[in-house]
């Protein structure tokens, strides 16, 4: 019965797998196989996670930093409302008729524009 080791590098675990004994390392061998795999793995969650969640943070402030008078949002609350006044970083929104609040911009989760107002 073969007894299955885990070393680094595709050629050391081919030798082993062939019955040949690995070629020895050094402590800076594993060391330096060690930081290539770990920055290889921090690459990959940069460019497929961290990345692109900035991109759409980014997206959305500037989205709510455009917004002006007329456009319907849904807050993080979910309440629906068209946005009548804009003051530095709270927004007046009518929700009903009547029914004024304020909310802060950064709440805003979506913008729907004014195509689906009323």
């Amino acid at each position: 019965m073969r007894r299955l080791i885990w070393i680094p590098g595709i050629l050391a675990a081919a030798s082993a797998w062939a019955g040949e004994a690995p070629a020895a390392q050094g402590p800076m061998e594993s060391l330096s196989s060690f930081l290539l795999m770990m920055g290889m793995i921090f690459g990959v969650f940069y460019f497929l996670l961290i990345r692109p969640q900035q991109k759409q943070r980014q997206q959305h402030e500037q989205r709510v930093n455009a917004l002006k008078k007329g456009d319907q949002i849904i807050g993080a609350g979910g309440i629906y409302g068209t946005i009548i006044g804009i003051k530095d970083d709270k927004a007046v929104i009518k929700i009903a008729d009547n029914v004024k609040i304020e909310i802060l911009k950064s709440s805003i989760t979506h913008i729907l524009g004014k195509e689906n107002a009323e």
